[in-house]
């Protein structure tokens, strides 16, 4: 048997929501503002990503937030999945990183507490692009990465230009 297969080293975002709602009591990260570095902040690159906080409430389950962060950056999907291939820590199995357009409620998921409709009407029938991805060390997958572009304004009044990252962190 395969010593490091893809299904043993990837997780897939279900696989990794279920093992979240099980496991986590207290996430790795701390809760004060304190600069953060290291694998769980994404990589110093064109794409130029600010915390943005305010996300966690719309779209992470309550009881899962503390192993999460969001970010949000001016550049489009497609130059920050640029960037993303020249970032080392990226894991790059088949399928990773490539965008896929799809609708809000399979882009978002089910866990947060915004308003779906709201967020339907928003879009209309337009979709997101999104892309997901692990980032890691020596093959082993510490984060997924899952990335939005366009993402709604956090009162769900307006689409934003550019790309929502949403870490989850991996114990």
């Amino acid at each position: 048997m395969q010593g490091r297969s893809i299904t043993r080293t990837i997780l897939t975002i279900a696989h990794v929501a279920a093992l979240c709602a099980c496991t986590f009591a207290a996430g790795p990260y701390a809760q004060d503002d304190a600069p953060r570095v290291g694998p769980e902040t994404p990589p110093a690159s064109a794409a130029q990503w600010r915390e943005a906080p305010e996300y966690l409430a719309l779209f992470v389950p309550r009881i899962d937030r503390p192993s999460y962060r969001t970010f949000v950056s001016p550049h489009g999907l497609d130059d920050v999945v640029h960037a993303i291939a020249r970032d080392e820590g990226a894991l790059h199995p088949p399928g990773a990183w490539t965008p896929r357009p799809e609708n809000p409620a399979d882009a978002f998921g089910s866990g947060g507490t915004y308003d779906r409709f709201t967020l339907a009407r928003l879009f209309g029938s337009r979709r997101s692009e999104v892309a997901r991805g692990p980032r890691g060390h020596e093959g082993l997958v510490e984060e997924s990465w899952t990335l939005v572009s366009p993402y709604p304004s956090p009162d769900l009044s307006r689409l934003e230009p550019g790309t929502l990252l949403i870490v989850l962190r991996i114990p």
